[in-house]
């Protein structure tokens, strides 16, 4: 039940939003036993932000939401990658981007939870 949020102060089109999406999709995959089969992603563009002051330069931030935990070798290599794509696909250096984690115990779908 993983779920990535992203906000970049750049334009998208729909052609990017896309490939962001099916990206985020292999990129889930670095936490074990997490896919693209329960991954919802939102892609928020054109939203104000500032590092260090600086609102000129292209800038991101991701939130990842898992339902249970994960070990930190495996957070390592899915912000690496989030880190490589956003670089490939909107040229967003690594130094304009932010990867916050979320674990939880509780999460709903479906009108239950797990």
């Amino acid at each position: 039940m993983p779920y990535i949020g992203m906000k970049t102060n750049i334009k998208l089109d729909d052609n990017e939003r896309t490939a962001l999406k099916a990206a985020f999709g292999t990129a889930i995959e670095n936490i074990p036993g997490k896919s693209e089969n329960w991954l919802m992603v939102a892609i928020e563009d054109e939203v104000p932000l500032w590092f260090r002051g600086d609102g000129d330069r292209k800038l991101a931030c991701l939130e990842v939401r898992l339902f249970g935990k994960a070990k930190n070798e495996a957070y390592d290599r899915l912000t690496a990658a989030l880190c490589d794509l956003m670089d490939e696909k909107l040229g967003i250096s690594r130094d304009g981007i932010y990867v916050i984690y979320h674990e939880t115990d509780h999460w709903g779908w479906n009108g239950a939870n797990f």
